[in-house]
């Protein structure tokens, strides 16, 4: 078995269109990682404000969560390289007019937040044409090891991004970080000029129409082990808010001092990076309906043992394990996803799934944040990890057809 696997890792790297699209992949995580921490650095010292930095979100997540069904058809539709470079060229546009704006002193908060909604209508586009793309970039047999290998690039550059762009702002200002932000989205866009997919959606196939947007949630309505496995993944993320109570969790509860707020935040990277490099070694479970749905419960459990912890390092460890288990869950979810739609179909439910991702960790924040304030950041986790719980086992019972769902043989394209 593990030959089996080093040759499949082997021969993905392999591919030469998979590896410009995994370094597009790393560039392009680290610039859009980046970029967020730059404007929240960015928005918190214009205004000074907690409540401008918690509105950062919402203007994001409002026009990706309108265009999601629309950016779904046009994926579609079109030719999803070309859809990702021009998704990709708007924010380095934005990045310079930023520079400009810095440079003539005329930086101020309602140009960055103009930014961020504009950043929000390309992430509409970006996000689905990019996970449509992998797809037809590998042999079928090599897909699920290819989206193990990705989501761990995705993981080191989430993990990067914000560390290079705080090491920028600290050495020489926001404006490199800006400038460097734009130089790692042009190599990643450089990186996907010559990359050819085997097959690509023709113009017109599905088009522009509402019919289109119909035929999509219709496949969803149909298909219980793909919509499953997106209501798992939304209800868990929405209950498990711990993340949001981070920093009220690590003074108030552990009493402990910066130093120990930043290993305990740092804690959940470095456990979905760990969990995301084991992944890569080992072989991809047969069973992933099983494994999609045991991790979604080892992370409930993990959440649980958070919110119990009043000690520092026992809480970095629980926390970790909340990173590990939400990080095999991702990778379970997308297997589960992607190898199960047809091609034609790809970028309406990969944009349906953003929507569900990005609208349970705006609502899951907002929900932490409430239950805290009415009884304590404790009863916020613990009471989440256990709706976590109540969350799969409603999905295993109510859902057979995920409990029981396998992998589809090597070569078999699903219709």
């Amino acid at each position: 078995m593990w030959r089996l696997v080093e040759g499949d890792l082997a021969a993905v790297l392999r591919v030469p269109p998979f590896r410009l699209y995994s370094v597009s992949r790393v560039t392009a995580g680290m610039g859009q990682s980046m970029l967020q921490a730059i404007i929240a650095w960015q928005v918190y010292a214009l205004s000074g404000s907690a409540l401008d930095l918690g509105l950062v979100g919402l203007v994001r997540f409002v026009p990706a969560l309108s265009l999601s069904l629309v950016s779904g058809v046009v994926v579609d539709a079109y030719d999803r390289r070309r859809i990702l470079l021009m998704a990709q060229a708007v924010p380095v546009l934005t990045s310079l007019l930023m520079l400009a704006a810095i440079a003539t002193g005329r930086a101020t908060l309602p140009l960055v937040y103009g930014l961020v909604f504009i950043a929000g209508v390309t992430s509409a586009f970006e996000g689905p044409a990019r996970q449509s793309l992998l797809p037809g970039l590998v042999p079928r047999n090599l897909l699920s090891r290819a989206m193990t290998l990705n989501s761990t690039l995705q993981s080191l550059s989430a993990l990067s991004g914000p560390a290079v762009a705080g090491g920028l702002i600290a050495w020489q200002g926001i404006g490199l970080s800006y400038a460097a932000h734009c130089g790692l989205v042009l190599v990643s866009m450089l990186a996907l000029l010559p990359v050819r997919v085997a097959t690509a959606p023709q113009p017109g196939r599905s088009g522009l129409r509402l019919a289109a947007v119909r035929e999509g949630l219709a496949y969803l309505r149909n298909r219980p082990v793909v919509l499953g496995a997106m209501t798992l993944d939304m209800f868990a993320v929405l209950f498990g808010g711990a993340k949001a109570l981070l920093p009220i969790y690590a003074v108030d509860v552990l009493h402990a001092d910066a130093a120990g707020y930043g290993l305990l935040a740092a804690s959940l990277d470095a456990g979905a990076l760990l969990a995301a490099v084991l992944m890569v070694a080992l072989p991809t479970p047969t069973h992933l309906g099983r494994a999609l749905l045991a991790s979604v419960a080892a992370f409930g459990l993990a959440t649980i043992a958070f919110g119990l912890s009043r000690w520092l390092p026992l809480s970095i460890l629980t926390y970790a394990a909340v990173g590990a288990a939400d990080q095999v869950s991702v990778v379970m979810r997308l297997n589960t996803i992607q190898l199960s739609i047809p091609d034609e179909l790809r970028g309406r439910v990969t944009a349906v799934n953003s929507v569900f991702i990005g609208a349970s960790n705006q609502i899951g924040g907002l929900e932490s944040g409430v239950v805290a304030s009415l009884t304590s950041a404790m009863f916020a986790v613990v009471s989440g990890g256990i709706a976590c719980m109540g969350v799969v086992a409603l999905v295993a019972w109510r859902i057979p057809e995920l409990r029981n769902h396998r992998a589809q043989p090597r070569g078999h394209m699903p219709s």
